[in-house]
């Protein structure tokens, strides 16, 4: 079956007014699709066609004759992870697991908020910020282009698209205004939760 575009976890204006409608029916519904289509005419014919999404990304990772095909799959795999990656009214502080192991590795919510966002804007062009676990610790990796961390054996539990049409309709060059409104008020915490 080919890979169909999966719909958005909340209405397209749900995220209002920190990202706006027009943004997620252009970033979703344009670019997110893009990937899609493009990832099944790739794969129509080939083994790739019965593997799952992960499948694809960990066998064509690093594989350059394979590059568009994993680029596409791995932007497919990480758009759906950033849309599940936030909520509307969002943000706030994280309760449980995933606050004692912010605290633990990052000393406190602020800590954790300002090195998520510095590495945001140390990304040098297009790309994405992920907190994952690595070696049984939260860790902050940035990632430029299509890079996923599934396919160099880190787990995610959130992510930030920094890719600049990711925010240019709301937000023009200001990627650091950006990433502080995903985290004050659009981080889907229980989403980080169950990625624990």
């Amino acid at each position: 079956m080919p890979f169909e575009l999966p719909k958005l976890p909340y209405p397209s204006v749900a995220l209002e007014p920190h990202m706006s409608g027009r943004t997620l029916e252009f970033h979703h519904g344009k670019h997110h699709k893009a990937y899609v289509d493009t990832l099944n005419t790739l794969i129509a014919g080939t083994p790739f066609e019965k593997q799952t999404l992960e499948e694809i990304i960990k066998a064509t990772h690093g594989d350059e004759k394979n590059a568009k095909i994993y680029n596409n799959a791995a932007q497919v795999w990480n758009h759906t992870f950033f849309w599940n990656s936030m909520k509307p009214q969002g943000g706030g502080t994280p309760g449980g697991e995933v606050a004692r192991l912010l605290n633990q590795n990052f000393g406190t919510l602020a800590g954790f908020k300002t090195k998520f966002k510095e590495a945001a804007l140390a990304q040098f062009g297009s790309g994405w910020v992920w907190l994952v676990v690595k070696d049984s610790k939260l860790e902050i990796v940035k990632t430029s282009n299509a890079i996923c961390p599934l396919a160099m054996g880190q787990k995610p539990v959130l992510t930030c698209d920094v890719w600049e049409h990711a925010y240019y309709l709301d937000y023009q060059n200001r990627r650091g205004d950006m990433v502080q409104t995903f985290l004050d008020h659009l981080a889907n915490w229980e989403f980080a939760a169950k990625n624990l």
